[in-house]
């Protein structure tokens, strides 16, 4: 069965970003809210964002508060931050393989890529 997960790692402190708040949004006609979470210690979500029945095909859109979490951080930001909002929209073609979704973070950029 499919899945869901992320993961958020801040590069510039050299640990996982905890308190970090994720919506997760599906766009069909319109863009649904199916889930709202807030990463652990560990940088991760506790469990899958979205698996069995609702992990279906479609277009996606993981919402992270990056600027939140980096304004509670010790280095100073400009202010308006470089970052603040990071929205990854992504789409699930294969609905019975893990998609995970990790997010690499600093207050000057970011990365992503599919994991595994």
């Amino acid at each position: 069965m499919g899945r869901l997960t992320t993961h958020v790692l801040d590069t510039a402190a050299g640990r996982p970003a905890a308190g970090l708040k994720i919506e997760l949004y599906r766009l069909d006609q319109e863009r649904h809210l199916v889930r709202s979470a807030v990463t652990n210690p560990d940088g991760r979500i506790d469990g899958p964002l979205l698996e069995g029945d609702d992990f279906s095909t479609g277009v996606y859109e993981l919402v992270f508060h990056a600027g939140d979490y980096l304004k509670r951080g010790a280095i100073a930001l400009p202010d308006p931050a470089f970052l603040d909002v990071i929205p990854i929209r992504f789409g699930i073609a294969e609905p019975g393989q893990h998609y995970h979704v990790p997010l690499l973070i600093s207050p000057f950029g970011y990365s992503t890529y599919r994991g595994s």
